[in-house]
Order: C-alpha cells, then structure tokens, then sequence
C-alpha cells in the first residue's frame, strides 16, 4: 500500500544557519581601546614619570566609563591600567631601593629604570597599534591587579 500524496508530510525545512559572530570590535570601539592605551603615554608626558601617576590615570577613567558599554575597550582600558599599575611598582621599588641604599643603589636603578621605560614605552605603542587593529592585546610581564 502507498501512502496517497495529500497525507505525505511535507519535508521540513532545512536549518536556517546560525548568524554569524561579529565581526570584531567597532571601530568606535577601536578607537577608545587606542585611546585608552595611548593615555598612558600622555599621562606620562604630563606628570613627568613622577611614579607612573599619570599612566593609570587615563586608562583607569577610560575603564569606568566604557566597561559596561564596550566589552573590548573594557579588555583592553582594563589591560593598560594593569600593564602601567605594574610600572609604577617597578618604579617605587628601584625608588625604595635607591633611598635605601643612600644613592649607592643609583648604580644599578638607573639603568634598570631605562630599561623599564623603553620596555614600557614599546610595549605600549605595541598595544595601541593591535587595539586599533582590532586585537585583543596582553602585555607581557604584567600583574593582573583589576580583573
């Protein structure tokens, strides 16, 4: 016996594909990532190095006030303020070390701060230019203070 075609059931449709993910950030969202990465090095330029003060500050401003709208500068303000947190205890401590030593220590701070500051200052125009690319930077050698 054959089935008579009025009472077939008809195919179902094939699945509909899935929406594909996004395909990055923004490029607002771009845009304020490199921000948040270059603010360090103008709050550098202003306070002088002074402790690294300045470098968290924009990064920090730029991370309470995009967080909740902007998941990747979130990752990355959040990533910058980590990234010169870390500096400015490298930099207390070559500080603490000097007066400790009653300037003696100047021998090996001095150079060792160089090389802190051109590590941090290539590393964070390495940040920029992959926050405005649209990658997800992590800065080597960083504790992760804000989560």
């Amino acid at each position: 016996m054959s089935v008579p075609p009025e009472s077939a059931v008809p195919p179902s449709p094939p699945p509909e594909p899935d929406t594909p993910p996004p395909a990055g950030p923004t490029h607002e969202e771009r845009q304020w990532a490199l921000i948040a990465h270059l603010s360090a090095l103008l709050g550098g330029l202003i306070t002088g190095h002074w402790l690294g003060v300045g470098c968290f500050l924009g990064p920090l401003i730029i991370w309470l006030v995009k967080r909740d709208s902007m998941p990747f500068v979130d990752d990355q303000a959040k990533e910058a303020l980590n990234f010169n947190i870390t500096v400015a205890i490298v930099g207390l401590l070559l500080l603490v070390l000097s007066v400790m030593t009653l300037g003696i220590g100047l021998i090996l701070t001095i150079p060792l701060g160089g090389i802190v500051g051109i590590f941090w200052l290539v590393c964070v125009i390495i940040a920029a230019i992959k926050a405005n690319e649209g990658e997800r930077y992590r800065y080597p050698l960083c504790l992760r203070v804000i989560k």
